[in-house]
């Protein structure tokens, strides 16, 4: 493949991208689910309040169980500003970093308003799903950083103090950009961080968790896609810490049978570098989707990040069916989020066929305005 806008996708390869775009949004989001009842918690709060086994099964957060928080509303703005970089394409102003931004900002007005703004005609679908209207205890610097309309940028990135996961765990949908080379994919993962998050160990982090999902959506297998990533980091400059958490995951996966003091071990996961490193870890040890849910979230530190980021790398590396069926059952949004899984896979495998310079399907430009 060249392009999302020039390959040629059979029948089975379409059917097979769907299948990863799902899981990777819907894995994401049960790991989200998942820890959000223990994020902050001790390994020891966790265990005395769960059992020695720790977190197994959902646990109520904001009043309910399978509810999600920022990082998966985050996580959803991201896709739907990938879908409408390609919308835009046709009319030559091609900059995703800025509409990925615009998505950003459109996330940020739901912290801050009632509901949907019925006058703005730019919205799009999503932003008019009224359970996004609520506020889960978003990053501090995600706030900030958009809290006005000016792009960050690599030169000037906004918050450059701020390294922790807030940027790397809305991150994995570049990665799903399996018609890019994998070098675009990090750079525009890099770029977008930069809006919220300026610590190089926190926007390369986000370019890290890219390419190996990038890797991943493609069929390669995890380690292959961590190595991938180490290759295209360390030309950067500030990559040290970030491809050192990389290789220390890869080389605790020899040190024996997986354990929160493995996983401590690895550093403090509210540093984005340390978070991947965790995820990248429990996805590489895990036996199937569930055990790596549980090592992602059974330790000291932010679990919903941590485990968010080991659901959407197992679920890109294995699909939606490998998703434990209960969990998908409880999922707050679901809906929301397979619709958004399914558009993303329809315009990436069959964009021309929506939209054109000459022709376009009126229905998609309305679900994702130009504008």
């Amino acid at each position: 493949m060249t392009t999302a806008a020039t390959a040629v996708w059979g029948r089975a390869e379409q059917q097979d991208f769907r299948a990863r775009v799902r899981g990777c949004l819907l894995g994401g989001a049960i790991g989200d689910a998942l820890g959000a009842g223990v994020a902050e918690r001790t390994v020891e709060e966790i265990r005395a309040a769960h059992g020695p086994d720790g977190v197994t099964d959902y646990v109520p957060a904001y009043g309910r169980r399978g509810a999600v928080t920022a990082a998966t509303q985050l996580t959803l703005f991201t896709v739907d500003g990938l879908i409408r970089a390609q919308v835009r394409r046709d009319t030559g102003a091609w900059h995703p970093p800025t509409d990925v931004h615009r998505a950003h900002l459109r996330w940020a007005a739901t912290q801050r308003d009632w509901g949907p703004d019925e006058r703005r005609k730019d919205n799009g679908w999503l932003a008019h799903e009224e359970w996004l209207y609520t506020r889960r205890d978003p990053a501090p610097d995600c706030l900030t950083g958009l809290g006005d309309d000016i792009l960050g940028t690599l030169d000037k990135p906004k918050n450059p103090t701020a390294r922790d996961a807030g940027a790397l765990v809305r991150s994995a949908p570049f990665g799903l950009l399996v018609g890019w080379e994998p070098q675009l994919v990090c750079q525009l993962a890099v770029e977008c961080a930069v809006q919220t998050h300026g610590h190089p160990t926190a926007y390369l982090s986000a370019g890290a968790l890219a390419v190996i999902v990038h890797g991943l959506a493609r069929g390669d297998g995890m380690d292959g896609s961590v190595q991938r990533a180490l290759q295209l980091l360390t030309p950067r400059p500030g990559h040290q810490p970030v491809t050192d958490a990389l290789k220390q995951a890869l080389g605790a996966v020899r040190q024996g049978i997986p354990s929160p003091a493995r996983i401590a071990a690895l550093g403090d996961p509210h540093h984005a570098e340390d978070a991947l490193a965790v995820a990248v870890y429990s996805a590489l040890v895990s036996e199937d989707i569930r055990h790596g849910l549980r090592l992602a979230v059974n330790h000291d530190g932010p679990s919903h990040l941590t485990a968010s980021l080991t659901g959407a790398l197992l679920g890109a590396q294995h699909g939606e069916t490998a998703l434990p069926p209960a969990w998908l059952a409880e999922l707050e949004g679901r809906p929301t989020m397979l619709e958004l899984a399914d558009d993303f896979a329809m315009e990436m495998t069959q964009g021309p066929a929506l939209h054109g310079p000459a022709v376009s399907a009126p229905g998609w430009l309305l679900r994702y305005p130009r504008g």
